[in-house]
């Protein structure tokens, strides 16, 4: 395991992250220590299933409906206030 300051770890990031590909690179700043460790993202998040329509979907407003209620309700307290 190699451990460098926070000071090194910026100055050669690229480096550092090479590093972790082959083994652990651990990060020292004051009395903590940050593990740089490589695993792909497959591995670590894999594919979210689609999901299937249910019946919040009809209650769903687009996004133009959302910004004409946000601004009605910007107008409205701006007039109130």
């Amino acid at each position: 395991m190699t451990v460098v300051s926070t000071k090194e770890f910026n100055t050669d990031q690229e480096k550092y992250f090479d590093m972790a590909v082959n083994g652990n690179v651990c990060i020292k700043r004051g009395e903590n220590m940050f593990y740089l460790s490589f695993a792909p993202i497959t591995m670590q998040y894999p594919e979210q299933p689609i999901l299937e329509p249910d019946e919040r979907l009809s209650k769903a407003i687009t996004i133009d409906d959302f910004l004409v209620g946000v601004h009605e309700d910007i107008h409205n307290y701006f007039t109130t206030r």
